[in-house]
């Protein structure tokens, strides 16, 4: 039961790892060149496995003790996770022990496989699920670990390389941007950062955006849902 839904798993995963292999590898080398040993990104995969979480925490790292900063600043960047939780209740009723990990591995990728493609019939679905997850957790672990263990190995100018996690976030939100046919909530983000780095500054604004973002969202989030319906 569990190799049948392990080999079910398996393809749907297989564009994840493409991804997650090359992001897992720059992020290991950002760790190395940062002055951190191999274990840093393997263990930081292991147990966080937030992708832009994790580039955001080399910072932190470097940074001087700031804790409620570093708490705020995971909280606003981890927050999708809360809607994707909620709309994986009915999915994981019945699921037992096996929910756990998946509600701990549930990233970006993993949630659009689980949520939208459903289990072949002769497969558990619960065991389906477990394994899209296991999988997609276990390419990044193991893409973060090589680039780990292969920063000490380069000896070419790694200068700029932190520019792979900006390089990240761009295409993400022009994916999102494609995707949508409705771009209220892509402006909002984008007249959001744009006020607060006037107000605020480079060294400052990440904060009071995301906070002003999540708040206008959830302002508007009716007429945003109405727009989207009539457009779909």
């Amino acid at each position: 039961m569990k190799l049948k839904a392990l080999k079910a798993a398996f393809p749907h995963t297989l564009p994840i790892l493409a991804g997650f292999s090359f992001l897992g590898l720059a992020y290991g080398i950002y760790m190395n060149v940062s002055g951190f040993s191999f274990l840093y990104p393997m263990l930081m995969s292991v147990l966080i496995f937030g992708g832009s979480l994790e580039f955001v925490a080399v910072e932190m790292l470097l940074s001087p003790f700031a804790p409620l900063q570093v708490f705020l600043m995971t909280l606003l960047i981890q927050t999708r996770h809360l809607f994707y939780g909620i709309s994986m209740l009915s999915k994981l009723k019945g699921l037992r022990f096996k929910k756990y990990y998946i509600i701990f591995g549930m990233c970006d990728e993993t949630f659009s496989i689980i949520y939208s493609v459903d289990a072949p019939k002769d497969v558990d679905r619960g065991w389906f699920m477990f394994f899209v997850t296991l999988l997609n957790h276990f390419y990044w672990v193991l893409g973060s670990t090589v680039g780990g263990l292969v920063g000490s190995l380069i000896t070419v100018n790694t200068d700029g390389i932190s520019f792979v996690m900006t390089a990240m976030f761009v295409v993400i939100f022009l994916e999102q941007w494609i995707k949508e046919k409705n771009h209220a909530s892509a402006v909002m983000g984008l007249l959001s950062a744009a006020v607060c780095l006037c107000i605020f500054g480079a060294n400052a604004f990440l904060l009071p955006t995301m906070a002003v973002i999540i708040l206008l969202l959830a302002m508007f989030q009716k007429p945003i849902q109405r727009t989207e319906v009539q457009l779909s």
